[in-house]
């Protein structure tokens, strides 16, 4: 079937409905598409969800061409330190320990289930919800993104090349290397710098992960295996004040609808 052209507008979820939308649309991804699980997960409602939803904003992408309940094609959560301390912690301390972000004494955003549906994947989908995203940022003075981004499997050989690769070119400086907890950390150090193929290794990382690298972003010290969700995890972190001014344009250029 061909959709119809896309017509595009990003907001924050305001209601209970939009975030059930942004709900389904994780449950198609993420646990129908990847694997994933996890305690409060609804597959009765098909509904992808967890404890951190209510403190989170949401941006939603939506197709205003796309029929209702499924116009929400895109999502990312997004959680700035005042939601956080109302949450407990921050989603990704679970996996990693924030504390050199932390006493950075700079204002933090965390980011994560991103995703977009199947249908809107290499289209224009994406520098909608960068360019909203970058308002976001602009609009609560942040100054430092991170968030964990995933390699679909826990078959930690199978990814050496592109760990090792992700260690060796893009480790956060000292003042932003955050590290994995040790109950599911592994090193992402597992192939020397001059035995890898560099080309092969790049075309191994997922698209979201090349996209913040593009952007200037730094992988933390070592990887964490999320079972529940069936992945091997890096922690990203983007210092908006490391970006250069290319960079800069990726991420906040206007797109049209």
């Amino acid at each position: 079937m061909t959709l119809p052209e896309p017509q595009y507008c990003v907001r924050l979820a305001g209601s209970d409905a939009d975030l059930r939308a942004a709900q389904r649309l994780r449950y198609t991804v993420f646990v129908e598409e990847l694997g994933a699980g996890g305690d409060l997960v609804d597959h009765a409602n098909r509904l992808e969800q967890d404890r951190f939803d209510p403190y989170f904003d949401h941006l939603l992408l939506v197709d205003e061409a796309r029929c209702a309940p499924d116009h929400v094609v895109g999502v990312y959560r997004l959680l700035r330190q005042d939601q956080a301390r109302r949450a407990g912690q921050f989603y990704s301390e679970d996996e990693y320990d924030l504390d050199v972000l932390k006493a950075s004494g700079r204002p933090l955003l965390e980011l994560g289930r991103s995703c977009l549906h199947p249908d809107y994947r290499g289209g224009m989908g994406m520098y909608h919800l960068w360019h909203a995203l970058a308002a976001y940022v602009e609009a609560h003075g942040i100054e430092i993104l991170f968030g964990v981004a995933s390699f679909h499997g826990t078959d930690i050989e199978r990814l050496a090349a592109p760990l090792s690769m992700l260690h060796h070119r893009h480790l956060a400086p000292p003042d932003l290397r955050v590290r994995a907890r040790a109950a599911g950390a592994v090193a992402m150090n597992r192939v020397a710098s001059q035995a890898l193929d560099r080309r092969a290794a790049m075309l191994a990382v997922p698209a979201l992960i090349k996209a913040y690298l593009r952007l200037g972003g730094f992988v933390g010290q070592d990887a964490y295996l999320d079972r529940a969700f069936n992945t091997t995890d890096v922690c990203l972190i983007l210092d908006v004040a490391r970006m250069n001014e290319s960079q800069r344009a990726i991420y906040t250029r206007k797109v049209r609808a």
